[in-house]
């Protein structure tokens, strides 16, 4: 089992902006309690290898005539972001016949490595507590033969954005339907046929949303037929630390630990150029080698580099990364299925 796992303990010194928020939190919650509001589980999908699995959820204040009792409901922009956490409420966790038991943090989410018998493949654990209803959350196992894996970036590699970055959260979020949302031409036949060529090797999404809008990139990347995987996303609002989250850091510490916990894997990393995923990307091939099988970097527009707060390579020149390894980049997930053909990754 893995050494690391995300604590659950308190931090004493917050920042002035996170304890704002948690006394209006406090005070929102004694009230909307008093008028019958009660928690739900929000489950989220989760990884993990024979004899452990990441297991995360989060733990809301609803209404009791519309709890999601486990279930993705449709919801439009800004009430992804209107959600209440129920703070430091333990949840029993069944996994494999084992209970264990985890207590949300400030912002009302567990997530935490459990022991666990899972076979490889897709299975689920259940998450319960006293006056909710138990959900079921998803857990992908790896084969332990598995050597290879897809970890994708999201905005602009898979879901067209083209927005300068500052407008992105609030679009998104507050204004677009996720029905109008467009999908990179020839990504999700891209993922698929990499996931056919090498059987067994796990979807990661990486991405620095928040986790408000899990429920939404979950149905989007099913309408759009992207392989099931785990996504890797934020939290929203201050930190422990700090007034904002920092998407790079969010990046760079998760590739560090995927490959801390499975070192054997060999990632091709899907990014695009509009923004920090090639110096991520060139950071962690030149920090773990043996953990990158290539990176493949959806080349924007020019039109859309400049929306997304980049300039636009020059013509003909393509993504480089450390001496020895496979960098390709291509505008869609058709050029980038030619390349990596190509380079022998399929």
């Amino acid at each position: 089992m893995p050494p690391t796992a995300a604590g659950q303990l308190a931090v004493p010194n917050l920042h002035r902006a996170a304890r704002i928020e948690d006394a209006v939190h406090s005070l929102v919650e004694r009230r909307l309690r008093r008028t019958g509001w009660r928690t739900n589980i929000v489950a989220y999908a989760g990884y993990g290898a024979p004899g452990w699995a990441r297991v995360m959820c989060r733990v809301l204040l609803g209404r009791p005539d519309t709890r999601q009792r486990g279930r993705l409901e449709k919801v439009r922009g800004w009430r992804s972001f209107t959600t209440l956490p129920a703070k430091h409420v333990t949840v029993t966790i069944e996994a494999g016949g084992v209970r264990h038991e985890a207590t949300t943090d400030r912002s009302g989410f567990i997530d935490t490595l459990v022991e666990a018998d899972l076979p490889p493949g897709w299975g689920a654990v259940r998450i319960s507590l006293p006056e909710a209803e138990p959900v079921e959350a998803p857990v992908r196992i790896l084969d332990p033969e598995v050597r290879f894996g897809i970890l994708s970036d999201i905005d602009d590699t898979v879901m067209v954005t083209a927005l300068p970055r500052p407008l992105l959260a609030a679009w998104n979020t507050f204004v677009l339907d996720e029905h109008a949302r467009a999908a990179v031409p020839g990504m999700a036949v891209l993922y698929e046929r990499l996931a056919t060529a090498h059987p067994g090797a796990p979807v990661f999404y990486l991405s620095t949303g928040a986790w408000n809008v899990a429920p939404t990139l979950t149905r989007f990347l099913s309408r759009h037929l992207y392989p099931a995987g785990p996504l890797l996303l934020t939290d929203w609002g201050p930190t422990a630390d700090r007034w904002f989250r920092s998407g790079r850091e969010h990046k760079r510490v998760t590739l560090a630990r995927l490959a801390k916990e499975f070192p054997d894997v060999k990632w091709l990393l899907v990014g695009d150029d509009g923004q920090h995923d090639p110096e991520i990307y060139r950071e962690f091939a030149a920090a773990h080698p043996q953990n990158v099988a290539g990176v493949a970097i959806r080349r924007l527009s020019p039109a859309q580099s400049v929306l997304a707060g980049s300039l636009p390579a020059p013509a003909g020149q393509s993504a480089s990364g450390p001496v020895g390894q496979r960098w390709l980049s291509a505008p869609d997930g058709a050029g980038l299925w030619k390349l990596l053909r190509d380079a022998g990754l399929v």
